[in-house]
Order: structure tokens, then C-alpha cells, then sequence
């Protein structure tokens, strides 16, 4: 792919389309935090993209995409901004937009269907790092119950194998003997459905790594979880309520660093690892990698994320720093790296 002209000459009418899900849950449902969150970052790229010298137009998705698909027939856009995340409570439709896209020759940001998926299931995930010489924590998939006995340390997590977004994370997706992992088993499958996710607990440290750029993505400085909710004695994670409820006690006590404070030798192999997770997952433009460290100190994948919050706020925004770029700067590249995309294929 060839680098970026910056100062390219676009068409006159060139619009970036915002595409994203309009807001379906209730406020009842468990899961309506994280879906609000999108419509504050539309706002704020609808801004940005603005300082970035781009005009820019929204779409919110409804379940009925047939006045989208003619939309796309009659006025196709010069670049979609790819900010969709699937429906409620039937969010695989992340992928199949992508597809579409694909099958229109729309020219889109963000990953392709393909990485898409594994990053969406948790288990193919973690077989491909594996595959790749990855490291990620041991981990076996229960379908069914009784769960059959298995050689994993304890404590164990358990989670969900098909959501993202700390969806089915709470303090009692932490086991620590049979008896837990039975019962806490039997609450994903009643509740998520099958398969769960079972893998070995790592209580070391917890970092982030956002990567961007195109045409090759670099990884940018890591940020570093704090787990004061050790203190409250709860375990060190990153549950629902840590990450979208801010009134919650597991929020204020998980607050993050940026840059997370560590040895250069650290540093270098976690920004490593997220570049291979990166590479290894197909992801493309931009994501995030989690990672944590065992009692040793040694980092393990934990989490590939390819379609990463693009938040002014969140933790991709404020690493670009690490990178020398702008928040309105990375937005332009996102686009014009979409764009120049998009011609080469024609």
C-alpha cells in the first residue's frame, strides 16, 4: 500500500458517512451504558473531523437496513467511518455490515469482516494467538454441563465467549474452586448461551495497548489498569461496572495510566506482543490490546479488540500522543487511509 498524501486533492462533494447503531436497549437493560456511549462519540468526531478540514454526515442503523441499502444504491458515500457495533442484544450485525460494505466496494475504516468475527469469539481468538506462539492464559470451552475436571491453576475466570465490551464480567466471573466454576458456568450458559470461556486467572498487572496507522500500524505507549478495589476486597478486574458505570465503587477503583510506569524491558515486550496480537487477528487502521502479567511478571494477551472505542476520551485518543498525532489529525488519516484503500482496489 502506498503511504498517505496528506494534502491529496479529494473531490469537491468528498463526505465522510458516520455510520453507527442508533441506541435500541431500554434503560432497564443491564447492557444500556454501553450502548448509549456512542452517540457522545459521534458527536465528538463530528467536531473533530470538522478541524481536520473533512465535511462529514451521519447515519444511525435500525434493525430494517432497507432505506440504508437504497441510500447506498442511489447515493453512495466516498468513505464510511465505521463506528457500528452490532444491534442490542443482536450484536454479530457488526460483521455482516462490515460484508455489506465489502459487497458494495464502499470504501470503510476499521477491520474487514474476517478479524471481525475472531475478535468477536473469544475462544477462535485465543486459538489463533496460540497458533501464532502468542502467549494468552491456558483456557478450555465448556458447552454443557457438569464442567470436566481440567488442569488450570485456580483462581479461574469465566466468561462469556461471544461478548465484548465487559458484557457478562463481574466479581463473580472470578472461581476459585469446582463448586464456583459449576455454579458460575450455569449462569453464562442460562444467561449468554454457549459456548463459556474458561481460562487460568492471572493476578499480575494489567496494561493496554491501542495501535494505529496506515499503511502499517504502530503501537503506541501502554496505559496501566490500578486495581485499588484489591483494598475492598475484590478481585483485580475489569468488570461491566468498572468500565461503564461511573457511580459504581469498581470504577473509581480501577482507575488507568497513561503511560503506565514500567521497565523499558517490560515496555518493549508488551508493545511487541500487542503488535503481533495485531498483525496475528488481521486487525487493520486501529484496535486495542489488553494484556496482563502473571506472578512472574511475564505478559499474556487477554483481549484483541478490532472495532476499539474512538472516544476523544478513551484510551486510543489519549495514547496518540506517543505517536506525535492529533486527534483531529487521526481522524483525517483514518479517512484518507480508507479512501486510498478503496482506489487501489479499483
Amino acid at each position: 500500500m502506498s503511504e498517505l498524501n496528506l494534502k491529496e486533492k479529494l473531490p469537491g462533494d468528498f463526505r465522510v458517512t458516520i455510520i453507527y447503531n442508533q441506541p435500541v436497549l431500554p434503560e432497564e437493560h443491564e447492557d444500556y451504558y454501553s450502548e448509549l456511549e456512542i452517540l457522545e462519540t459521534v458527536e465528538v468526531i463530528e467536531e473533530n473531523l470538522i478541524k481536520s478540514g473533512l465535511v462529514s454526515e451521519k447515519i444511525p442503523l435500525e434493525i430494517d437496513l432497507a432505506p440504508f441499502i437504497q441510500r447506498l444504491n442511489s447515493n453512495p458515500p466516498h468513505v464510511v467511518l465505521n463506528l457500528f457495533e452490532g444491534f442490542g442484544d443482536f450484536t454479530e450485525t457488526e460483521i455482516y455490515l462490515a460484508g455489506l460494505l465489502e459487497w458494495k466496494k464502499i470504501p470503510y475504516t476499521g477491520s474487514s469482516p474476517g478479524p471481525l468475527f475472531i475478535g468477536r469469539d473469544k475462544l477462535l481468538c485465543k486459538q489463533v494467538l496460540s497458533f501464532h506462539g502468542i502467549p494468552t492464559p491456558k483456557f478450555f470451552q465448556v458447552e454443557s454441563l457438569p464442567v470436566a475436571k481440567h488442569d488450570l491453576a485456580w483462581p479461574r475466570m469465566v466468561k462469556p465467549a461471544s461478548t465484548d465490551a465487559s458484557i457478562g464480567i463481574d466479581q463473580g466471573s472470578v472461581v476459585t474452586n469446582q463448586k464456583e466454576l459449576e455454579a458460575r458456568v450455569q449462569y453464562v450458559l442460562e444467561k449468554y448461551g454457549s459456548p463459556v470461556l474458561v481460562e487460568e486467572f492471572l493476578d499480575g498487572r494489567e496494561f493496554t495497548v491501542a495501535l494505529a496507522g496506515y499503511p502499517e500500524a504502530k503501537a503506541m505507549s501502554p496505559s496501566e489498569i490500578h486495581f485499588h478495589i484489591r483494598d475492598k476486597g475484590l478481585w483485580p478486574i475489569i468488570s461491566y461496572d468498572a468500565k461503564w458505570k461511573p457511580d459504581s465503587v469498581e470504577f473509581d477503583g480501577t482507575p488507568f495510566e497513561y503511560p503506565a510506569k514500567m521497565d523499558p524491558a517490560l515496555n518493549a515486550e508488551v508493545q511487541q506482543l500487542a503488535l503481533r496480537a495485531f498483525h496475528a487477528v488481521g486487525l487493520r487502521d486501529y484496535g486495542r490490546i489488553d494484556l496482563r502479567t502473571n506472578k512472574e511478571g511475564k505478559p499474556f494477551v487477554i483481549e484483541v479488540n478490532p472495532n476499539s472505542d474512538l472516544h476523544i476520551e478513551a484510551g486510543l485518543a489519549i495514547s496518540l500522543d506517543s505517536l506525535g498525532e492529533t486527534y483531529p489529525g487521526f481522524l483525517r488519516k483514518l479517512v484518507l487511509g480508507a479512501w486510498n484503500r478503496g482506489k487501489s482496489r479499483h
